[in-house]
């Protein structure tokens, strides 16, 4: 699933052409704007999480070259970009990105665990996407949530203080279209302790 290589995305043949909607492209002159004269490619990471939010959570080789058109840079210096960071995707995705944290806080807490729970949901293994396209699975290393661990984020969002039944029945609620509680689902407010 992610970055298999540069040449799924060099060999991309699909026909969509990415074009920015007006309102996107509202936001891309504003971050622009932020930089000095000059120095409008650093720009580059936040058009990048634009244009992959616009394409539904991924970036193919059209959006990546529009990304490189208005910002006026070659394609491979983009690319640099997107198949350096782990927050671009060069596949589809599924509605929801499951990113579970495998670093030792999370580990050390269960989060092996979480993995079997999502695994059995969602019919998932890592790197692979849903057949019903709800739902696309992948570990990565520290999101930076360790007191509150073992935890996992779903797209935008941070789900903490998981176990196998609680993390079950978010997934559930998600494959159900259902409304859930963000953040620790242990009741916990911020990194206070837990009250046992």
């Amino acid at each position: 699933m992610k970055h298999p290589g540069m040449i799924n995305i060099v060999s991309d043949t699909s026909n969509e052409i990415f074009e920015w909607s007006e309102r996107n492209f509202s936001k891309v002159k504003i971050v622009i704007e932020k930089y000095p004269a000059g120095k409008q490619q650093s720009a580059v990471i936040p058009i990048l999480d634009l244009a992959q939010r616009q394409n539904n959570g991924w970036l193919n080789r059209s959006a990546i070259e529009k990304v490189s058109e208005t910002l006026s840079m070659s394609f491979i210096r983009v690319m640099e970009v997107v198949s350096f960071y782990s927050m671009f995707n060069l596949e589809p995705v599924g509605k929801n990105f499951i990113q579970i944290c495998r670093t030792t806080p999370c580990w050390l807490r269960g989060s092996n665990k979480l993995l079997d729970v999502v695994k059995e949901v969602t019919g998932c293994n890592l790197g692979e996407t849903s057949e019903d396209k709800k739902f696309t699975l992948v570990e990565v290393e520290c999101l930076g949530a360790c007191c509150n661990s073992p935890m996992v984020q779903i797209n935008d969002d941070y789900y903490e203080d998981l176990n196998e039944d609680n993390f079950r029945k978010v997934l559930l609620k998600l494959k159900n279209n259902e409304n859930i509680n963000k953040g620790s689902q242990s009741g916990r407010r911020g990194s206070s302790p837990e009250k046992n």
